[in-house]
């Protein structure tokens, strides 16, 4: 008799194939369901909103790629996608798409490791604690700062555990995915890619480390084709936001923007704290010019040009002492890694450091191979060299805000996982390989049943940890989201006051209104904004003279006193003498009168030359 035979069906091959990403893109897409029910999704700042505007037409009336803060190819890019379509929110959804793909990703290649089906729902599960009890406020907020790191953090994770016993061929088809996910955080924000990219170099440095022979051709060949496309694609990007600001006026406003940059971010206490006014007298600033740089409305002053910032930025330059910070930066270091600050980012690095030790022992006792089994004893301690070096940097210089410290504990947990998952691997494939070798024994099954057990209770741990700050995570969030609903309410209700007249321009003052904000799904027509903030980043630049233009204005200056239909926006209880005082600066007696009130916020001015 014929033993029966067991056919698959058709096509399960294929679906056992893809499994791990159908599994991840379910988790992905449960996750985001149950986010925008319980909240909703903005842009974390005003940055990028503004970036928005741009690039979808509401700022000067047409989409243009020239947002200053991403490079031109992308916001070219975006730009066009708004000129198919105005009313879609197509930035936001690349931000959330760059997100949700970066954590996709590294979840994808996660599962890979998971023999079980157990072990592949307990990583899911580990997986959405880490969103909930970790990133949650970046997740609800998204900002491009943020999302460069974890597109480049994606790119180290899929580097580091690219699967041994590649071709040359193979191993560069594999790392495509890398290469372009470094060269697309690049022009995201360049600022955050060229800060990792000391954590990239080291990840190549790991992946090559574990190479059966270090010093061999096709090696060389490997990393270096890949190294290559980075830095090429990394190059070409550049030249062509060379290109796109080659003008003179861009070229003028990038100076400015530059110079800006050094004194709001660095040394803000030059321009507000009032001990620098001779210094300030000295470089031809008066008081009431001296008052458009402290409150940011220095738009209102044409003279407040990249060659005046530039002077004001290497005054400011001069006194700082950066070899006399170090001492309080080495302490605020030691602090911020080892109390609540930065929790739970943190915490996870430390646990994360601790696994990678005690894994790579077991691992390592395990290993029948030659200098690779202890490789983590120079690789732990090399990796703690380069992130002390990162956190120095940014620490010495003043300027640490948590979408940039964030980010760097981020990209570090997330190349430390990779590190743990190899560890892991090599420490099954020692074990499985001995038991192919002498079946009848059985320590090799020994071996694999310590690290699967090992495995599972790190991914216990990892997730208890996830979960002791869930309540904390959302907490936060739930606060954040607030604030922000409040700004956006404002925000809409100045719009949509001057949208209802659009025969009027309203200038606003900038920190009555700056901290706007706007939600990811609500980008409306697009239509364009009659009304500007006086300072910020992107006053001066050439979109700006464009905007001013198309409203029958050359400058702000001569706008605001010389046509009727141009008003200003401050709270109503500010103090707004200092228009009147830098008009007197001039010779230009003004006089100001209230002519309505938009809720009971804000006030709307006219000013009269008399």
């Amino acid at each position: 008799m014929k033993r029966h035979e067991t056919r698959k069906p058709v096509g399960t091959g294929r679906l056992r194939r893809y499994e791990n990403g159908i599994m991840m893109l379910l988790t992905i897409v449960v996750n985001i369901f149950v986010l925008s029910v319980r909240f909703d999704f903005f842009y974390a700042l005003n940055d990028d909103v503004f970036m928005r505007d741009i690039m979808a037409g509401s700022y000067t009336g047409t989409p243009d790629g020239h947002n200053i803060q991403t490079l031109y190819v992308l916001g070219a890019f975006i730009s066009l996608f708004y000129k198919l379509l105005r009313a879609f929110p197509w930035y936001g959804v690349f931000l959330l798409v760059c997100q949700m793909g970066s954590l996709y990703l590294i979840g994808v290649r996660l599962l890979g490791f998971c023999r079980r089906f157990a072990a592949k729902a307990g990583c899911m599960a580990v997986f959405s604690l880490f969103l909930w009890g970790v990133i949650l406020p970046h997740t609800a907020a998204l900002h491009y700062t943020f999302i460069s790191a974890m597109l480049a953090a994606s790119a180290m994770f899929l580097f580091i555990t690219t699967p041994e016993g590649l071709s040359v061929g193979q191993f560069i088809v594999q790392n495509i995915p890398s290469v372009l996910l470094v060269i697309l955080a690049y022009q995201l924000r360049t600022e955050m890619l060229l800060l990792l990219f000391p954590l990239i170099g080291l990840t190549g440095l790991f992946r090559w480390s574990r190479e059966d022979v270090f010093f061999r051709k096709e090696h060389y060949i490997k990393y270096g084709v890949v190294l290559s496309c980075m830095a090429g694609g990394m190059l070409l990007s550049w030249l062509i936001d060379l290109a796109a600001y080659g003008s003179g006026a861009w070229k003028e406003f990038l100076l400015f923007f530059e110079k800006r940059t050094v004194v709001y971010d660095y040394h803000l206490d030059v321009v507000t704290d009032g001990t620098h006014q001779e210094a300030l007298r000295a470089l031809g600033l008066n008081d009431a010019q001296q008052e458009l740089l402290s409150n940011y409305n220095f738009g209102l002053d044409e003279s407040i040009d990249a060659e005046l910032m530039g002077e004001i930025a290497a005054y400011a330059g001069a006194d700082a002492d950066y070899a006399g910070a170090v001492p309080g930066s080495i302490r605020n270091y030691l602090y911020r890694t080892l109390h609540e600050e930065d929790a739970p980012y943190n915490r996870l690095v430390i646990f994360l450091y601790i696994g990678a030790a005690c894994v790579g022992i077991f691992a390592a006792s395990a290993n029948k191979e030659g200098r690779k089994k202890w490789s983590f004893l120079w690789e732990l301690p090399l990796l703690g060299a380069v992130r002390t070096a990162l956190w120095m940097f940014i620490l010495i210089r003043g300027r640490y805000p948590e979408r940039i410290t964030h980010s760097l504990y981020f990209a570090e947990a997330v190349l430390l996982l990779g590190m743990l998952c190899t560890q892991f691997a090599g420490w099954m494939r020692t074990g499985a390989e001995e038991a192919r070798q002498r079946p009848e024994g059985g320590t090799a099954a020994g071996k694999v049943s310590a690290a699967n057990v090992a495995s599972w209770i790190a991914g216990i741990l990892f997730g208890i940890l996830c979960a002791s700050y869930l309540p904390q995570s959302i907490g936060r969030t739930d606060a954040e989201e607030a604030e922000r609903q409040s700004a956006y309410r404002s925000a809409m209700e100045v719009e949509q006051y001057c949208r209802a007249h659009p025969e009027n321009f309203y200038f606003e003052d900038v920190y009555a209104t700056v901290g706007f904000t706007r939600k990811i799904f609500e980008d409306g027509d697009n239509a364009p904004a009659n009304y500007d903030i006086m300072g910020g980043w992107l006053c001066k630049s050439p979109l700006y003279d464009e905007k001013l233009q198309k409203f029958g204005m050359e400058t702000m200056e001569e706008g605001l006193i010389g046509q009727n239909a141009v008003y200003f926006i401050a709270e109503t209880d500010s103090d707004i003498d200092w228009i009147a005082a830098y008009y007197a600066g001039k010779g230009i007696s003004v006089s100001a009168e209230r002519v309505d009130v938009i809720g009971d916020a804000y006030a709307v001015y006219r000013f009269e030359q008399q």
